[in-house]
């Protein structure tokens, strides 16, 4: 009876890099194949997201603000820190563009509730005006001043 352990098989150096590369380069394809389908799921959770929420859309009709919804406007925001200010050359006239980078804020739901178009855009207060913005293509719509 042999109690020692069986002797196993050597193989030459060379062959044992062939079979690391192997079993790494099986790992690193399941890796490459997990990611993907992780990237692909997350892609229609997105999708599917967007199409449940409408996502943005573009605002059906221009902004008609009365006077008074204008006073509103500016007495709820007017007077609010804004997280991060705007660039300090902001443009604050009709049809101009905006920056990308600036923050831009939803409009208050007394305001929304009251003209449901208004749900659509943001603004954001610059030079003592709140600046109405169309999220969509970043272009002043109304400006609003004291």
């Amino acid at each position: 009876m042999n109690t020692s352990e069986p002797e196993r098989e050597t193989l030459p150096d060379e062959t044992k890099v062939q079979a690391r590369r192997c079993v790494c380069g099986r790992s690193a394809m399941k890796r490459n194949l997990t990611a993907d389908a992780l990237g692909l799921f997350l892609a229609a959770s997105v999708a599917t997201a967007t199409a449940q929420t409408g996502g943005i859309t573009e605002p059906t009709t221009t902004l008609q603000l009365t006077q008074q919804q204008r006073t509103e406007i500016y007495a709820a925001v007017g007077k609010n820190k804004l997280r991060t200010p705007p660039p300090p050359d902001l443009p604050v006239a009709v049809g101009a563009q905006i920056p990308p980078v600036t923050e831009l804020y939803a409009l208050p739901e007394s305001v929304t509730a009251e003209v449901p178009s208004a749900k659509f855009y943001r603004y954001t207060i610059a030079q003592n005006q709140v600046v109405i913005v169309d999220p969509t293509n970043l272009t002043v719509v109304d400006v609003i001043r004291p």
